[in-house]
């Protein structure tokens, strides 16, 4: 077992090692999530790009993020391929439809959660994936994992930043706070399947 990771700016809670350990004794089913993740993170960006099309630093900033997002998602593919594993579809844990149900429905709520809650979600992978990097006893997989590290920190600023721009910083740290205390809700207890976010 080891020590839980340090902190990370937004989250209330450390991943605690039994997260490590699935991960780690599951690393295919790892690699099949993470691709998910990094479609489906692609795919908030562009919803918002959709959403919200007027608001010019946005597009701006989540276009680059989209793009991203889908070279790491081809690159966990190719990671794939190279191990034999086929892409396919996994039973999602709950963390995303709980982070999800917290987003308010009228505006401009609802700009300010989403963009909340993609920065938490960010934040998470960025300390999971630290983790993994640090831990993972193959040395290419590890060194792969510590490769996306900056760039998943550098996400989870940038909505932080579009959201204390678009809103009033004392109304974006108090909704946060509210969000990041569901956001670690959402991760107790263990998920029983290995998932990035589980």
């Amino acid at each position: 077992m080891v020590p839980a990771s340090p902190p990370i700016r937004f989250l209330q809670s450390p991943t605690q090692p039994a997260w490590l350990d699935l991960a780690l004794a599951n690393l295919d089913e790892i690699l099949l999530d993470h691709a998910h993740c990094e479609r489906k993170a692609a795919g908030v960006a562009l919803n918002l790009i959709c959403r919200y099309p007027s608001t010019v630093p946005l597009v701006r900033s989540l276009t680059a993020i989209a793009r991203e997002e889908l070279e790491h998602f081809d690159q966990v593919n190719q990671i794939l391929l190279d191990r034999g594993i086929a892409l396919r579809p996994l039973v999602p844990p709950p963390y995303g439809a709980a982070l999800k149900a917290q987003v308010r429905r009228s505006e401009p709520d609802r700009l300010l959660d989403s963009l909340l809650v993609a920065a938490l979600i960010e934040a998470r992978s960025h300390e999971r994936l630290g983790l993994l990097g640090q831990h993972c006893p193959d040395v290419a997989l590890a060194r792969f994992y510590r490769s996306l590290m900056a760039s998943e920190a550098r996400h989870y600023g940038v909505y932080w930043v579009l959201a204390t721009t678009e809103f009033d910083r004392d109304q974006v740290e108090q909704r946060l706070e509210t969000l990041a205390q569901a956001e670690s809700e959402a991760l107790s207890p263990l998920h029983p399947q290995p998932r990035i976010h589980s």
